[in-house]
Parts: structure tokens; C-alpha cells; sequence
């Protein structure tokens, strides 16, 4: 992963068909992410980096949650 220049965005992507509601995102990002009809769903899809962001991504455990690098489309998170 390479790491972002300052100025570059993100964009958060959750695939609600994989998302099984656990909330774990909305309680680690609440900023970022909300639960709604039992699914996550970015509250922006374009934000500044912020870890936390990052850290939701990783910690779904269905990995619904995708994060790519507004610019390039560079997946940040999750990590392969």
C-alpha cells in the first residue's frame, strides 16, 4: 500500500448485499459510517483520510466495506 500524499481524498464503497449488519463500522467510525435497515452505508462516499476509515474497513468481517483512493481508485482498505 503506498502511503497518500496530503490533499488526496478517499472513497468509501459498502456492498450492501454483502453487509450482515454488525455494526462494528458505525461504532468505530460513527462520523463516517450508519447503519440503515440493518446495513451499513458511508455517510459521504468522499472523505479527507482519516484512520479511523481505514480501521472499519479492516475490521468488518464480512469485508463489506471498500476504500479507494479518490484519485487513482487504489484499494487502501481492506488490505489483500
Amino acid at each position: 500500500m503506498t502511503e497518500q500524499t496530503t490533499g488526496q481524498q478517499w472513497r468509501i464503497s459498502v456492498d450492501r448485499d454483502t453487509c450482515i449488519g454488525s455494526g462494528m463500522c458505525a461504532a468505530m467510525a460513527s462520523a463516517y459510517f450508519t447503519l440503515d435497515d440493518n446495513r451499513s452505508r458511508p455517510i459521504t462516499e468522499v472523505v479527507d483520510p482519516q484512520e479511523d476509515v481505514r480501521d472499519a474497513a479492516e475490521s468488518c468481517p464480512v469485508e463489506a466495506i471498500l476504500v479507494r483512493a479518490a484519485g487513482t481508485g487504489e484499494v487502501l482498505a481492506p488490505e489483500p
